[in-house]
């Protein structure tokens, strides 16, 4: 492809590109429009709606039509390189318009609010269509995807990517509401698919400085149909949790959803029963750099969304209540302090704060002084025998924080475990999957 020849006269109205500018954060062109020559100079206006002045005798290489007007897939703009996907992804974000083809791949721009382009019409609208037929929509990969399982009768695999906060999480459950939709009449484990999303985002999904509702975990979901292309299962698959955010955060970044949620949703007599109190109290929730507001969300009112959430997935009164007693023996063990001493001229260290260590040991069905041997000292095997070290104070707080993660990780898995039990079925009829 010929490239676009450099001029140095251009009339008002000419849509050019520009060569970054210093300090600018990507190093590559930028679109503008000229929107004045005066003596000795020219005046344009960026996409950033910046002016910007240059000598008269600048070269600019002028813009393709098709940059200018803009294209629902990128593989027919005319000057394909960084500058010019950049520019068209700019030009239809502002203009509402944020899934872009890159023919069959969708690209899509968050748009940090909310837009009217995902009801039932929508979803009725983009059914059974090629892609291409409609403006770009992810339910049009949905849509490819499962008729062409149908079609071909192979399992299809659907891959989100992209940076934190670019929203894989929402597309996710796009993808899942439109497949739940579509594939035939209204079923308890569509019902049940769909409500296992406040589960995990609440044990998975964080506060970061970059969004809101940031997935710390990653996962792998297989949707099973029926010969009919009825959903008849699911199963999912987590790894990689991000187990540090739980003892300690970045700044203006939270721990994990459900801390939150746990302390704002539940009665003071629930709380009271597991010695719990305001967010504002525990060392894991209210660090120096970290915050325990996050203006999007609701907590009261995602409590309510969680349990109903555990209900519909069949978790019991008594797993609930073991995850809730596990929940506020972390935020207790976070206000364990250990005070150094010296025995036997050795650093060692001793619980300080025993009202806390009965606490946890109640929560946790412990032995109150098993567990306060347990964090302040190490237990070796050597040739058969069991030698004992005291820890300094440094190190029990090293092993009370890696108590922790171990606790909240395994519980994780057990929370992804109990959901898959529920809504995956499998049967030797299963036709197909969707990945």
């Amino acid at each position: 492809m010929p490239l676009t020849p450099t001029h140095n006269y251009f009339l008002q109205g000419d849509h050019v590109w520009v060569d970054p500018q210093t300090g600018s954060e990507f190093n590559v062109e930028i679109g503008a429009r000229v929107v004045a020559t005066q003596t000795g100079q020219i005046i344009l206006t960026d996409d950033n709606e910046q002016e910007l002045k240059f000598p008269i005798q600048t070269k600019f290489r002028l813009m393709h039509i098709t940059s200018i007007e803009g294209v629902d897939d990128m593989i027919l703009l005319g000057d394909l390189k960084e500058s010019a996907i950049l520019h068209n992804l700019h030009m239809r974000y502002k203009q509402n318009h944020i899934y872009t083809y890159t023919g069959s791949i969708l690209v899509a721009v968050n748009p940090y609010k909310l837009l009217n382009i995902y009801n039932i019409e929508n979803i009725r609208q983009y059914s059974n269509k090629k892609i291409g037929e409609l403006p770009p929509h992810i339910f049009s990969i949905g849509d490819n995807a499962y008729w062409s399982m149908q079609r071909y009768q192979h399992d299809q695999c659907i891959i989100i990517s992209g940076e934190s906060g670019s929203g894989k999480t929402e597309s996710t459950k796009l993808i899942l509401q439109f497949l739940a939709a579509t594939s035939g009449q209204h079923s308890w484990i569509e019902q049940q698919i769909l409500d296992a999303n406040p589960i995990l985002e609440a044990f998975g999904n964080a506060k970061t400085v970059r969004n809101d509702n940031s997935s710390r975990f990653g996962k792998y979901i297989d949707i099973h149909f029926d010969k009919r292309g009825t959903i008849e299962g699911a199963k999912i698959e987590q790894y990689l949790l991000e187990k540090s955010r739980i003892v300690s955060q970045a700044r203006d970044e939270r721990n994990y959803h459900v801390f939150y949620c746990l302390l704002s949703g539940m009665s003071k007599e629930e709380k009271k029963s597991l010695d719990l109190t305001a967010a504002s109290d525990y060392v894991y929730l209210n660090q120096l750099d970290g915050t325990i507001y996050c203006d999007s969300r609701d907590d009261a009112k995602e409590w309510s969304i969680i349990k109903s959430a555990c209900k519909v997935l069949m978790f019991s009164d008594e797993e609930l209540h073991d995850i809730f007693r596990l929940l506020a023996a972390i935020l207790h063990l976070g206000n364990l302090k250990f005070e150094a001493t010296t025995t036997q001229n050795m650093d060692t260290c001793v619980v300080s704060n025993t009202n806390i260590l009965r606490i946890i040991s109640r929560l946790l069905k412990l032995d109150e002084h098993g567990l306060s041997e347990g964090l302040s000292k190490r237990t070796l095997l050597a040739h058969g025998e069991a030698v004992i070290t005291p820890l300094t104070q440094e190190q029990a707080f090293d092993i009370r924080d890696a108590f922790v993660k171990g606790i909240y990780g395994k519980m994780f898995i057990w929370i992804v475990d109990k959901i898959n039990s529920t809504i995956y079925k499998p049967k030797e009829a299963a036709a197909y999957r969707k990945r």
